[in-house]
């Protein structure tokens, strides 16, 4: 999955634990009608893709949605969501690239259809 957006903050790389898992945290703004602030953590040697960027660059992040369960000490399952972004690029500016039309006037004229020939469409 791919998310499209603004970077609206990039959090400095966090360590946790004796085993030194590393985590680093963005907040994307999408370009939609309601657009909405989205959270994307990046894990282990992911976390250094982010040094390149700043707040206000237009990027495309490609991420993966995770889930997992916890029992609390209820005995009650709890569950939690995250989007844990794996490659990031600068967004091409809109319409860059984009392929267009090519004028109305500049299309070959075809041969006429004439009225004389039989409708044979069924409807």
């Amino acid at each position: 999955m791919e998310v499209t957006g603004k970077i609206k903050k990039i959090d400095e790389t966090k360590t946790f634990g004796a085993s030194g898992f590393r985590k680093r945290e963005m907040v994307v703004t999408t370009n939609e009608q309601y657009p909405q602030m989205l959270m994307i953590e990046f894990v282990q040697d992911k976390c250094d893709l982010l040094n390149s960027y700043q707040v206000g660059q237009d990027v495309k992040v490609s991420i993966n949605l995770r889930g997992r369960e916890w029992i609390n000490p209820q005995g009650e399952a709890v569950y939690f969501n995250s989007i844990q972004g794996w490659r990031i690029e600068a967004a091409a500016a809109e319409g860059a690239g984009a392929p267009t039309a090519p004028p109305v006037d500049s299309f070959e004229k075809t041969a006429d259809v004439s009225d004389s020939e039989p409708d044979d469409l069924p409807f």
